[in-house]
């Protein structure tokens, strides 16, 4: 009880942090009439997504909340709705801020580049310490009522992936169809620079920023937050004979809150001379921070350093990860330099280089992950007791994502960043003000691709620890590849994360087509646009981006719920096991792939921009922008949509296993 006590009232502390923040942005000059008006539209655009998908939501919370009262049990459905419900205000809080943050953050460049990184990446916080704060605050309030009882918080961890998966892919899709079409027609066909005021599309493209990559990758990161540390609650009950496999995971869960808060003030109190080093210098101090808790925690709790072990490991290849994302989609390495050299031969060396960036990345993250798994693995007993084992996989999972606070803070930074620089050209700012917001950008990609590697990590570490869980649920001791109905769910599951691919690749391109359409027929019908004597009709692309994305987010949502209960309602517990096992496999290395290739189109279009390889309106140039629009869905919409698949069917999986046991295999019984 105790423990649930400390748990909520870290996340009361990082909510209150929050509030603080945001009022200190929203004190800030929001510059001129021209800044304010352009702010107007992005922040009128990004409320009213959320607001028509919030009403998509609510009639699926209902549903799935009635058919798990009525199929599990009552206190199941009501963490559903709680967790769906937190999951649903942390996009809204942290996205109702960024539209705030970036006027700001244009307006304070003006003065300095510290005061804009600072306005910028509180921002971000208050996305970051949102996803922590109502993450653990809801999961210690559940925990003090339903007295620990793990089989009822898995319903919370199903309502916040079930969340993260729409409002992920929504996210997605409306970005990058907006973004898409903005270059297509105003970069290639038109010759216009991005954020041109006179692209029709440049506001949608604005506001995808927020709805995609502030509220999705926060509600991301929020399920993988709490599905580990509902996992290792789970694991840590069944290894134990008393609570402290339950009581450790949430301490240190509390803990890295406040060492999120503490890196935090520390990025905020840099003068701001060095964008990266100073978030660097946040992440490195709430890291070493979380470890030394987790030493003096851990000896408390076991007497011993074992499970600081898997932590501290979990952590490592977290921030591993994150670097060697780096390196494959940073222009200050080798392999985005060379995508940007095959571009001068034309889009179709572009595309072969930075498939094959994205294909070799795979490599070291899996290495990574599978020393972090057997690691973690052994050093708790997983030689003697494999339930053990399965809890330091569990451990590290947590371990990764103690400091979510500041990686999705550093992340947030990002988008809102850009934003800033968007609104500097719109508004006609002088060319010192783009320079400043230009400099933040180009640090916020890299950290997006860190935090992209981070949640592929997060995602895998976290998806294996929710399938121990389901394994323990359904009694499953081993899975024999050999069973005909197993190997049919290993195959279906490696299938599943490229159909998923495909379907959200897809609906980028309908919605882009429609953007496209659009923003050639304001060119040609309303006359005085390119000459800059007409104002375009924002709002008609606006609502072509709203309406593709909650149309199109339904389908893959839908599916990543019907087919891991429909295999294991007609095949069995195993065969979903193994279905679970395949998507995992393929889901991770597609993640890494998608993404990784994406952030190198996207860098070495922006490197060559730089001056390289001939400049802007060079044939590289060209070759690039393709590059960058293939790049586009690959690493905001698909590849990340992969994370939440892969979770969201395990943890489906998990809560369901009392009915998937109770109704096993239906369709081989018959054939029998």
């Amino acid at each position: 009880m105790t423990s649930s006590i400390i748990l909520a009232v870290s996340g009361a502390a990082a909510l209150l942090f929050a509030f603080i923040l945001a009022k200190n942005i929203t004190s800030e000059p929001s510059g001129n009439e021209r800044m304010k008006e352009i702010a107007g539209y992005i922040e009128q655009g990004a409320m009213a997504f959320l607001r028509r998908e919030y009403k998509y939501l609510a009639i699926f919370i209902v549903i799935v909340s009635v058919i798990i009262g009525v199929f599990i049990n009552i206190p199941t459905a009501v963490c559903f709705i709680v967790g769906a419900i937190f999951s649903i205000l942390a996009g809204y809080f942290g996205m109702k801020v960024a539209v705030k943050s970036n006027v700001r953050t244009a307006e304070a460049a003006r003065d300095s580049q510290g005061k804009a990184l600072k306005i910028a990446f509180s921002g971000g916080a208050v996305m970051g310490m949102s996803v922590v704060g109502l993450g653990v605050i809801g999961l210690g309030i559940l925990a003090i009522i339903f007295d620990l009882d793990t089989s009822y918080l898995t319903g919370f961890g199903l309502g916040a992936s079930s969340i993260a998966l729409f409002a992920r892919v929504g996210g997605g899709i409306y970005t990058k169809a907006a973004d898409v079409g903005a270059d297509l027609v105003g970069k290639l066909e038109a010759g216009i620079p991005e954020d041109d005021p006179r692209n029709p599309a440049v506001i949608a493209d604005n506001v995808g920023d927020n709805v995609g990559d502030v509220a999705g990758m926060g509600a991301d990161l929020f399920e993988s937050y709490v599905g580990s540390i509902i996992s290792a609650i789970t694991l840590g009950a069944a290894a134990f004979n008393d609570e402290k496999g339950l009581i450790f995971p949430m301490l240190l869960a509390a803990a890295g809150v406040i060492s999120s808060i503490i890196g935090a003030v520390v990025v905020r109190a840099n003068k701001g001379e060095n964008p990266q080093k100073a978030l660097n210098i946040g992440t490195y101090i709430s890291g070493a921070v979380t470890i030394i808790c987790a030493a003096v925690i851990g000896y408390m709790t076991f007497g011993d350093f074992k499970a600081f072990s898997a932590i501290a490991v979990g952590l490592i290849v977290g921030l591993l990860i994150g670097k060697i994302t780096e390196i494959y989609t940073s222009a200050d390495y080798k392999s985005v330099k060379e995508v940007a050299r095959q571009s001068e031969t034309g889009s179709a060396t572009t595309i072969i280089s930075g498939l094959a960036v994205g294909m070799k990345s795979t490599f070291w993250p899996i290495i990574l992950i599978v020393l972090g798994i057997l690691f973690s693995y052994f050093v708790m007993g997983g030689n003697s007791n494999p339930v053990s084992g399965l809890y330091g996989i569990a451990l590290s999972a947590v371990g990764m994502l103690s400091t979510t606070g500041l990686v999705v803070s550093v992340d947030a930074y990002g988008p809102i960043a850009d934003n800033a620089g968007g609104i500097a050209e719109m508004s006609a700012l002088p060319h010192s003000v783009r320079e400043v917001t230009d400099k933040l950008d180009s640090v916020g990609n890299t950290t997006a691709a860190i935090g992209k590697g981070f949640a592929i990590g997060s995602a895998a570490l976290t998806a294996l620890a929710l399938f121990a869980s389901y394994a323990q649920a359904v009694n499953i001791k081993s899975i024999d590849l050999l069973s005909p109905t197993t190997l049919v769910g290993v195959l279906v599951g490696a299938m599943l994360p490229f159909l998923y691919g495909a379907l959200t690749m897809e609906s980028v391109g309908r919605a882009a087509h429609q953007m496209v359409e659009e923003v050639r027929r304001q060119f040609k019908e309303i006359p005085g646009i390119m000459e800059g004597k007409a104002t375009p009709e924002y709002s008609t692309c606006i609502d072509i981006s709203t309406g593709a994305a909650l149309k199109e987010m339904v389908l893959p949502g839908v599916l990543a719920i019907l087919i891991p209960l429909s295999v294991g309602l007609l095949l069995g517990a195993e065969a979903l096991g193994g279905l679970i096992g395949g998507a995992i496999a393929t889901g991770v290395l597609v993640a890494i792939l998608m993404s990784n290739s994406g952030a190198a189109w996207d860098n070495s279009k922006k490197y060559i921009e730089s001056g390289a390889h001939g400049g802007r309106n060079s044939e590289a140039h060209k070759a690039g922008i393709v590059g960058d629009t293939v790049g586009d869905p690959f690493k905001d919409t698909s590849g990340p949509a992969m994370n939440i698949l892969i979770k969201l069917m395990t943890i489906v999986s998990l809560v369901f296993a009392p009915v998937i046991l109770k109704y096993d295999g239906l369709l081989m019984k018959f054939i029998k």
